[in-house]
């Protein structure tokens, strides 16, 4: 049985196979260890284990191309890296959410993009290697947007749930300066109540305190949260254009740029292959770990 430390340095050599690859992979890894020790030396041990967080979805694509013998193309698994980094390490350790306007909305346009070619590619590898199956490229377009929008609304799920159990504002709260509510309506009648020019919001607790919100009326997240998935559908919608013109065969520059997003299949000589590289680079590394020992022993 392997043990967890020889799964985890299989994963890394899977992702060595590709030199480009490795090398964001490696940056990423260093900046993100970086990160940890600095988290570490402040104490701050939510920021830690978000950097623990992070090198496990590192390994994520190699272990996806394990089991489902599927061949991630480097574009696409450096992108996933890039996300990676940019969601977990530079939003929520570096607070690139707050000190960076539009950073929360750019990513989650881009996820909206990968999201739609995973989908793509799910249905895509089933249509090809499916002798009963033979799904119209305009039906594999709209299943790419439907699972991309899908993933995009439950990622909201999770983000209301974590703000009412846990009150993290993950649906960061938008001020307004005009509202309109039934709620106001005094007569029950629902007409909308339309409030115009709001420069402050007075918020008074029980016990007493007040807060003040300078400036308008706070939204609690119903405008970050649209916000979020409109852009998700435009990041789903523009792959998913990409995708059908591929799947039809129209033009070559969708083409370069669908094959650089869309996953496929291994063949049987190239895993094999794969399998004798990454056996003999975990024989190398036991040979000069093992060299070492004896040359430890020596100098004892």
């Amino acid at each position: 049985m392997k043990s967890p430390a020889n799964i985890i340095q299989r994963l890394k050599e899977r992702i060595r196979l590709d030199k480009k690859t490795f090398l964001l992979y490696s940056v990423l890894r260093a900046l993100v260890i970086l990160s940890a020790v600095r988290c570490f030396l402040m104490q701050n041990y939510e920021g830690l284990a978000l950097c623990i967080l992070s090198l496990i979805l590192f390994l994520l694509p190699a272990f996806f191309e394990a089991k489902m013998k599927v061949d991630i193309p480097p574009l696409f698994e450096g992108s996933i890296y890039l996300f990676i980094y940019a969601a977990e390490i530079l939003g929520e350790v570096n607070h690139y959410y707050t000190l960076i306007p539009g950073w929360d909305t750019m990513l989650h346009t881009i996820n909206g993009f990968l999201c739609a070619a995973i989908g793509f590619s799910m249905v895509e590898l089933l249509n090809r290697s499916s002798r009963r199956i033979s799904l119209s490229p305009l039906y594999l377009a709209v299943v790419a947007f439907c699972f991309s929008m899908t993933i995009g609304v439950c990622w909201e799920f999770i983000e209301f749930t974590a703000d009412q159990l846990f009150f993290l504002d993950m649906q960061k709260d938008t001020i307004v300066q005009t509202i309109g509510s039934v709620t106001l309506d005094p007569t029950h009648s629902q007409i909308p109540v339309k409030v115009s020019d709001i420069v402050k919001t007075v918020i008074y607790t029980a016990s007493g305190d007040t807060v003040t919100v300078e400036g308008g009326y706070l939204d609690i997240g119903i405008i970050d949260t649209m916000k979020d998935l409109f852009v998700n559908f435009i990041g789903a919608i523009t792959f998913s254009v990409i995708g059908y013109f591929y799947e039809s065969k129209r033009g070559k520059r969708t083409a370069k740029i669908a094959q650089s997003l869309i996953l496929r299949k291994y063949t049987d000589e190239e895993l094999e292959q794969q399998e004798k590289d990454i056996n003999q680079r975990m024989q190398e590394i036991r040979d000069e770990r093992e060299a070492r020992r004896k040359g430890r022993r020596r100098e004892i």
